[in-house]
């Protein structure tokens, strides 16, 4: 076992640039494991990556490079000092994000402080479905304090962290309104969504009033209409924009730009919600791993419901 399958790219551009080639199989140290990848996700950060935004300033040094962040698989080997897994464990988790964890590869080395157990009634897909858009809603909801009785705005609610983050604050108690278009109403109402705003037809900022906060996954113009439908004291929280300190003065509100980082204790956290059933990924489509430019193709489309996930095994 010296080499591997994995998605390279050379330089960054459209799809086409994800190129399936032979890899050596990562290197284990000390406080590591190495992990058979079953399944990885693909993400917005990741196809925005490929394509030259995103992350790519912190990667142009870096290429050729392997991408990929999320994963779920079987410890095949565990480094010096690492007590928590064996050979045979399933994991999973969103390692070492922002850096390059390359989980488009048959193999892939994590520290094992930023891996959890799997989920046990998720499949392998499923499970790489989670950890970058759950641990994002976690800590989302973490910094601006959601608690049980109060009303979230969610922009993008049937996204990949939308539809998660809909579930993550239904479990705190909160009361959800989420802007989606009129074909995942009935998706998100499945979920527990009071409120969908069918936001190609009604303007949110007309019918949504007084709200105690807001989860922002779209940017733009989105973010500077959101200050307005908060009441005073809210809390925005934003993973797609830089917020406005004068705006949210204006308003009497908290706004906080978060990116998400790897997190064990909320990876567990979690995978007790999944395994409770208060929690569960939704999967619009499973590529094989040399299918990888249809993959970031439908990502780069903008109107995934859920996550698209790579199959390794």
């Amino acid at each position: 076992m010296t080499t591997m399958r994995a998605v390279m790219i050379h330089e960054f551009g459209d799809s086409s640039v994800l190129k399936l080639e032979s890899a050596p199989v990562p290197e284990l140290s000390d406080g590591q494991v190495l992990v058979r990848v079953h399944a990885t996700s693909i993400n917005p950060i990741d196809e925005k990556t490929r394509a030259g935004s995103g992350l790519s300033g912190m990667y142009k040094d870096l290429l050729p490079v392997i991408l990929g962040w999320d994963v779920s698989g079987v410890v095949e080997a565990v480094g010096a000092e690492v007590t928590e897994f064996k050979t045979g464990d399933e994991v999973y988790g969103m390692p070492l994000f922002p850096g390059v964890a390359k989980t488009y590869a048959d193999y892939m080395v994590a520290p094992a402080s930023e891996l959890a157990k799997k989920p046990e009634n998720l499949s392998y897909g499923e499970a790489a479905a989670l950890p970058l858009v759950a641990l994002t809603a976690h800590q989302a909801f973490e910094t601006i304090g959601l608690k049980a009785g109060e009303t979230i705005l969610i922009h993008a609610a049937a996204g990949g962290v939308g539809h998660v983050a809909v579930q993550l604050a239904k479990a705190r108690g909160a009361n959800v309104i989420g802007t989606a278009s009129s074909r995942n109403h009935s998706f998100l109402k499945s979920l527990g969504v009071a409120e969908v705003i069918d936001y190609t037809q009604t303007p949110f900022e007309s019918v949504v009033k007084n709200v105690d906060a807001v989860f922002d996954c779209v940017g733009g113009e989105v973010l500077s209409r959101s200050y307005a439908v908060l009441r005073e004291g809210g809390r925005l929280v934003t993973i797609a924009g830089q917020p406005s300190e004068e705006l949210a003065k204006q308003h009497g509100i908290e706004a906080h730009r978060m990116l998400v980082k790897p997190d064990k204790a909320g990876l567990e956290f979690i995978a007790g919600l999944v395994e409770a059933g208060q929690v569960k990924p939704f999967v619009q489509e499973e590529f094989k791993l040399e299918d990888i430019t249809k993959a970031h193709d439908l990502v780069a489309s903008g109107h995934v419901r859920g996550k698209v996930v790579m199959r390794l095994l």
